[in-house]
């Protein structure tokens, strides 16, 4: 395990890291320099075979965090997304490990949270006897085994939705359900035009992005957060907003971020208003067209409910993103490593509490905002 710091820069880790299994944009070296200026220190280590050559990766967050009611210190380490390795390699998925188990000790972290891209397979009804399945499956009873446990905060969404972009438009276009494609086609004729936006249209972007967290019931950051994230992939070109208008007024948004041969959706917004005109099926449209003119094969639309029943809190969403022409990816999720068990019982007790209380904080802050 070494410490990239003395050998690659930002360029370099980031071509590293597309070039890794299971890459992710939140492994790049933005991602860490935005989330360095809200509490986390990022740390970028690698791992060489005997000839050398790179073959693991992990961008490393650490953060310590005070419950102020109890007034308890919790250090954590998080691999967002990762580590990025060949996980059917036993001996490497090993080695990474446990070296990163010895790091999270020698800083005394409570605890250590993995959630990389190992996947069960496509669909909402697994192959439970495939190769993909059991290779997962492999993974996680060596998790468990080794003491792992299956996180019941879980940061990023467990599942996913891809739209393969390895065809031609018209061949997406019949992927789609007909009602997709008609909604498109109408937000054309009445008058919806897409552009894409700067780091000047951030500002109103995050006020739709706040009006959209109220009317959905959903809690966000405060501002600063957002504009700064967005900032650093505009800057870095890993980013675009796209902007819904109509007759010049911004109804509809969404930041599509794109690195290596994939894009993803991690964030969308509206006003409300003209929704009757469907802006956000031609925002998804231009978003698809867009990401294969980056040289995009997957486009991530970032997040598919845990349970595939009407009653999850994602099911309309999701149904929105079948529409568009995609497959259900469903993952192992976040696994996390407990180096205190009895704080960290304390913590799994104490952590859902405290979020709850600065859940009811941020909402009304939220209210305050949109005013």
């Amino acid at each position: 395990m070494i410490n990239q710091s003395d050998i690659l820069g930002k360029s370099e880790w980031n071509a590293l890291v597309k070039g890794l299994p299971g890459f992710s944009i939140l492994q790049t070296w933005e991602w860490g320099a935005a989330k360095s200026k809200y509490g986390w220190k990022p740390e970028r280590y690698v791992w060489r075979d005997l000839s050398g050559k790179i073959n693991a990766a992990a961008l490393i967050l650490i953060r310590e965090k005070t419950v102020p009611i109890f007034n308890i210190n919790f250090r954590t380490i998080y691999v967002p997304q990762g580590p990025l390795l060949d996980w059917s390699n036993k001996l490497l998925r090993k080695k990474v490990l446990d070296d990163i188990r010895v790091f999270a000790q020698n800083r005394k972290a409570l605890l250590i949270k993995i959630d990389p891209e190992i996947i069960y397979g496509v669909g909402e009804q697994l192959d439970t006897a495939g190769r993909k399945f059991l290779q997962a499956q492999e993974v996680v009873d060596e998790l468990i085994t080794g003491n792992w446990l299956f996180s019941l905060q879980q940061i990023q969404f467990k599942n996913t939705a891809w739209i393969k972009l390895k065809k031609l438009e018209n061949e997406l276009l019949a992927d789609m359900k007909q009602k997709t494609r008609y909604n498109i086609r109408l937000a054309g004729r009445k008058g919806v035009c897409i552009r894409e936006g700067g780091i000047d249209d951030l500002g109103r972007i995050y006020q739709m992005y706040l009006e959209t967290s109220i009317r959905d019931g959903f809690i966000i950051r405060p501002k600063e957060y957002y504009i700064d994230v967005w900032s650093e992939f505009i800057n870095a070109k890993m980013a675009v907003p796209l902007i819904a208008e109509v007759e010049g007024e911004m109804v509809a948004g969404l930041l599509l971020f794109h690195f290596g041969e994939r894009s993803w959706y991690l964030y969308g917004m509206s006003t409300g208003k003209h929704r009757e005109k469907m802006p956000n099926y031609l925002l998804q449209w231009q978003a698809i067209k867009l990401s294969k003119k980056f040289g995009c094969n997957v486009y991530d639309l970032w997040g598919a409910p845990e349970t595939f029943n009407d009653q999850d809190r994602m099911w309309g969403v999701y149904r929105f993103k079948l529409g568009l022409g995609s497959q259900v990816v469903q993952r192992i999720g976040a696994y996390d490593f407990p180096l205190n068990k009895i704080a960290y019982k304390i913590f799994s007790i104490v952590i859902p509490g405290f979020l709850s209380i600065t859940r009811k904080i941020r909402k009304a802050q939220q209210l305050q905002e949109l005013k």
